[in-house]
């Protein structure tokens, strides 16, 4: 398993050196959170130190819980530069999910205290930069990069649902982590809305 998961991040560490030989700072963005009802919509942008490969990089959803932490921890200790943006539910509700994680991206390449030459974004459209910039579809399972930025974006958020957790524990948030499942439908019934939920996610049910 161990050789499984360091030929995959081998691979991910390849196209980004093929990038690099154009674009020597390489930055990856990602986003974690786009499809719950609830909290905020979470985006990383990363510039990784080609000197320092990290091992066993992988898209966040295919790493457990563990893993994802001892790499977040790796990350931000070698990279040249990191952040993370949380997008709130509200800002959701008055853009939309799309545009609220395009202005999560925005800000998050902003944030960063190095200038990256090129930024990878996951997915099919890049937001509006003044840098060069490259859409790549399922990029988290391409580019070191852009998984590094999902694993960014996904720790932050689940240490986000697991303090508001704590708050509300009546909504079981470190469970469902705010996804549509059927228990968080059923607390919603109970429970009804609290204002970190979108609401434009739930415009179609009546929940007080």
């Amino acid at each position: 398993m161990a050789n499984s998961s360091n030929n995959v991040a081998e691979a991910l560490h390849l196209y980004d050196e093929a990038m690099r030989t154009e674009y020597p700072l390489l930055c990856g963005v990602d986003e974690a959170g786009r499809g719950p009802l609830c909290g905020p919509v979470s985006v990383g942008a990363v510039i990784l130190n080609p000197k320092q490969p990290i091992l066993g990089l992988n898209d966040s959803k295919k790493l457990n819980e563990k893993k994802r932490e001892a790499l977040y921890t790796e990350i931000t200790e070698t990279a040249l530069a990191w952040a993370v943006v949380l997008v709130p539910p509200a800002e959701i509700d008055r853009l939309n999910i799309l545009w609220a994680t395009m202005l999560g991206m925005q800000q998050a390449v902003q944030k960063l205290l190095v200038r990256p030459d090129m930024v990878l974004i996951d997915g099919n459209r890049c937001p509006e930069l003044d840098l060069p910039c490259h859409p790549v579809v399922k990029g988290d399972a391409t580019s070191a990069s852009i998984a590094a930025a999902s694993i960014l974006a996904k720790v932050t958020r689940d240490r986000y649902m697991q303090e508001l957790d704590k708050q509300y524990p009546q909504y079981k948030l470190a469970q469902h982590k705010g996804y549509p499942t059927k228990l968080h439908y059923q607390l919603l019934e109970e429970h009804g809305l609290q204002d970190f939920y979108r609401k434009s996610f739930l415009k179609n049910r009546n929940f007080t």
